[in-house]
């Protein structure tokens, strides 16, 4: 059964306008800044940054007033160290994760457009003097891949920044968080869509974290899809549950009914999806959220044989609407890891279980044969059952749904929340930002910290930031 059945007719078509700004990534064009919501003014003055870099910003600038020249041991022996001056240096910047063996980036276009906004210093009237068209910079595209090897001087530079230091000092926080976070999610998304082997995987996990934080998450999982598209050949539709998180690409959240609906309907499912199906629009998947009274297959029946009937009606009277309205799309089985579904054995595994999973199944399928059917209308309700497709969710990762593909569980869909955003030692992705060279006497001449040394990376490209400001 084919799991891109359950959302085709609703997922969001973007408009014209929209398809520019959600495929601007892999025609090689960057986002603008204005799309998105940064705080300018608190990014310019070093609200959000750690404040070592504060103290940077307000040393250099004092030594740049006062006209102060290099005076220190030189311990590498630079040549022409006198001549520095140290509140006006000029450095080569490179920004790295090492996330082996690799890691999908993203985050690039949102540490640019802060680049771009946040270049600069207040004058001595608290006026923001802009400077970024001072900066030399490349940088990767978001939805590329970079490799680590476990060498720390072996490392993949996706944003490199030249210019001077004290103008963009307080971004490094800001722009490492962005890109960090970002490409742990988009990473994330990468593996568990390899694991589902090409079965959509619904982004469930606004209701884990900060709202602020929807826009760049459901990015980063858009960007993951798209990746993987390039690499499968699959096209795997773009599922999140928040409008915010879609903004970026102009797509739109999509849902059915939580258990909370279902509470408000006295526990009962058959009559919470009928008036589900009665008030929402045809195009909407009809998804039975079943396992609210730990009785799935009977709630799943029971709901199928209603709409069933409701679909007869409309299918005699010859109204295709009415049809779509009554269609049961799937069932979304959600049971709690401590309980075991009271279809299943007393020695079963709890939770979503691949047992349980293929019990349901099974009595989908078979539902039809219980009907008071003609031998006309067999067939037809043969047909209703079986179109009824399985998502799974409640504490699935990437190893878990791996052992259901292995197993071959007919699951046709996978909800995941949390599972994005972890950030354990296997799942980080931690940019750093190096100071990979200075600017002495005209010449640039390396300067990084021991174990370190300049990176380079094939994927960097020249950056316009006059383009996306």
């Amino acid at each position: 059964m084919n799991g891109l059945v359950l959302y085709s007719a609703y997922c969001h078509e973007p408009s014209t306008g929209d398809q520019v700004a959600a495929m601007s990534i892999f025609d090689r064009k960057r986002l603008h800044s204005n799309q998105f919501d940064l705080p300018v003014d608190r990014l310019r003055r070093g609200y959000f940054a750690d404040h070592y870099f504060t103290n940077v910003r307000q040393i250099l600038s004092a030594l740049a007033k006062e006209g102060h020249r290099y005076r220190g041991a030189n311990p590498r022996a630079i040549a022409r160290a006198g001549d520095l001056a140290v509140g006006e240096i000029e450095v080569q910047a490179q920004i790295f994760n090492r996330r082996s063996p690799k890691a999908l980036v993203a985050g690039v276009d949102h540490a640019l457009a802060q680049l771009r906004q946040g270049t600069g210093y207040f004058d001595n009237a608290g006026a923001w003097v802009e400077t970024w068209s001072a900066l030399e910079v490349d940088a990767v595209h978001d939805g590329v891949f970079t490799y680590y090897d476990g060498d720390p001087e072996n490392v993949l530079t996706v944003i490199d920044i030249r210019g001077p230091y004290r103008d963009f000092a307080v971004l490094e926080t800001t722009m490492l968080g962005v890109l960090s976070r970002a490409s742990r999610i988009a990473t994330n998304v990468y593996e568990v869509l390899q694991a589902a082997d090409g079965k959509p995987v619904m982004f469930f996990p606004a209701r884990f974290d900060l709202p602020e934080a929807q826009v760049i998450d459901g990015y980063a999982y858009w960007l993951a899809l798209n990746r993987y598209k390039r690499e499968t050949g699959r096209n795997i539709p773009p599922l999140v549950s928040t409008d915010a998180q879609a903004s970026l690409w102009g797509g739109a959240g999509v849902g059915t009914i939580p258990h909370a609906m279902i509470a408000c309907f006295l526990a009962d499912s058959v009559e919470t999806m009928i008036q589900f199906a009665r008030q929402i629009p045809a195009e909407a998947p009809r998804i039975l959220l079943a396992d609210f009274n730990n009785d799935i297959v009977s709630d799943t029946l029971d709901t199928l044989a209603a709409f069933w009937e409701r679909y007869r009606a409309a299918l005699a009277a010859g109204d295709r609407d009415e049809m779509k309205r009554w269609t049961l799309q799937g069932v979304r089985l959600d049971t709690s890891a401590n309980l075991r579904d009271i279809s299943q054995p007393d020695v079963a595994e709890t939770g979503v279980s691949p047992a349980l999973v293929t019990t349901v199944r099974e009595a989908i399928n078979r539902a039809w044969e219980g009907w008071d059917l003609s031998a006309r209308l067999a067939p037809v309700a043969r047909a209703f059952c079986r179109r009824v497709q399985i998502v799974v969710s409640g504490g699935f990762n990437r190893d878990r749904v791996a052992r259901f593909e292995r197993l071959g569980v007919p699951v046709d869909s996978y909800g995941i929340g949390s599972t994005f955003l972890g950030n354990d030692k296997a799942s980080n992705v931690d940019f750093t930002l190096d100071i990979a060279r200075v600017k002495v006497g005209g010449e640039w001449v390396d300067m990084p910290k021991v174990g370190r040394r300049p990176g380079d990376n094939p994927d960097l490209e020249r950056v316009d930031l006059s383009a996306i400001g």
